[in-house]
């Protein structure tokens, strides 16, 4: 991880930050290896513009982290006796921060008493958002991290597979979502999010919780969900039919397959932007006659969060770089008749964009 200690201290100078202050969760994934979530003790990395990084840690997790990073991080553990200031005040003073330093916080991830304690070891000082920063580098996948996300595309599409060649009418939302986590977990990945089952007039709502509707002749049903693979994450939506559609429901499937492809292909384009892939993939829907029906932006970036930069949506003018990684999922959901989205993981590539998800779009039929 020290390359991108030393490409974060490079960006740091750009952005005139004496340090940044980190607080457990993706960023500091990203940036040190090291998985934690945020508790009620203080853990805080302070990087400095130049020179090695601190870490603020609880003494209790100082052995395993320091197995993690090797001689990445100076360690700064605190007990639980004494309290974490004073070894929130050593590590300031030994990264060369005082006053009127710039520190750079997650604005977004931060907590309020990791704040305070901060102004309380460094009053005087100025923070601000290292938010787009962040991103920034997060952006662009190295091979390491697209490895990781295709491991996860993977797994996700092995156990839809394996998951839809169980499901009948007369089956459970709720179950069949449980059926296609366990497969997730026997291949040796996490759900990467609440994996949903939508079915009927339950396929309309787009943020669905799985539920005790059973699956029914006639049904549109949406099949949600992802897998972590070494903290990365992939994410596939399809839509399924229990036997025979409606003439509307085969309309709004082919029409939202065509606008998938559609912002596929805008995606292989040299400068393609989340506006332009947007706009590609939301004319097919509005020329069809069902744009009020498109009810949210037509992707999100995925990496070690499910929703991360860059999104793909009006407004998003930024070229996509080489190694961005996201979602195309068009779709439509209209009350009492049911929703189709189909959804797909992409990464650009030198010349143009390849779909790391290739399961089938077109109609399949639930047995």
């Amino acid at each position: 991880m020290s390359h991108r200690i030393t490409r974060i201290q490079e960006a740091m100078r750009r952005y005139g930050f004496d340090a940044l202050a980190i607080v457990p969760g993706s960023n500091l994934r990203y940036l040190s290896g090291i998985t934690l979530h945020a508790g009620l003790r203080l853990t805080l990395a302070l990087t400095p513009v130049s020179g090695q990084p601190a870490l603020v840690v609880p003494a209790l997790e100082h052995a395993r982290i320091a197995e993690t990073t090797g001689a990445l991080f100076r360690f700064y553990p605190w007990s639980d006796a004494e309290g974490p200031e004073q070894a929130l005040a050593r590590a300031t003073r030994d990264v060369g921060l005082g006053a009127g330093s710039v520190i750079g916080i997650e604005h977004t991830v931060m907590r309020v008493f990791e704040l305070r304690a901060l102004e309380q070891a460094l009053p005087g000082a100025q923070t601000a958002d290292v938010t787009p920063l962040l991103m920034d580098m997060r952006m662009v996948k190295d091979a390491e991290e697209l490895h990781a996300i295709r491991q996860a595309v993977r797994v996700i599409e092995d156990t839809l597979r394996q998951t839809i060649a169980q499901v009948r009418a007369g089956m459970r939302e709720r179950d069949i979502a449980d059926l296609w986590e366990r497969a997730i977990r026997a291949a040796g990945c996490l759900p990467a999010f609440e994996t949903t089952v939508a079915s009927g007039p339950n396929s309309a709502n787009p943020h669905h919780t799985s539920g005790d509707r059973v699956l029914q002749e006639g049904d549109l049903v949406v099949f949600d969900g992802g897998a972590v693979y070494q903290g990365y994450v992939s994410d596939i939506t399809r839509t399924f039919a229990v036997g025979r559609l409606s003439d509307e429901a085969l309309r709004i499937h082919h029409l939202v397959q065509a606008a998938n492809t559609a912002g596929r292909i805008a995606a292989a384009q040299p400068g393609a932007t989340g506006e332009s892939i947007d706009t590609a993939a939301r004319q097919i829907i509005e020329h069809g006659g069902y744009g009020a029906y498109f009810l949210h932006r037509t992707g999100h970036g995925i990496g070690l969060d499910i929703h991360e930069p860059p999104f793909i949506v009006a407004g998003n003018q930024a070229p996509l770089p080489v190694g961005a990684t996201f979602t195309v999922e068009p779709g439509i959901y209209i009350r009492g008749l049911g929703g189709v989205r189909i959804e797909d993981d992409v990464v650009i590539t030198a010349d143009g964009a390849e779909s790391l998800t290739t399961f089938p779009r077109d109609v399949q039929y639930l047995s």
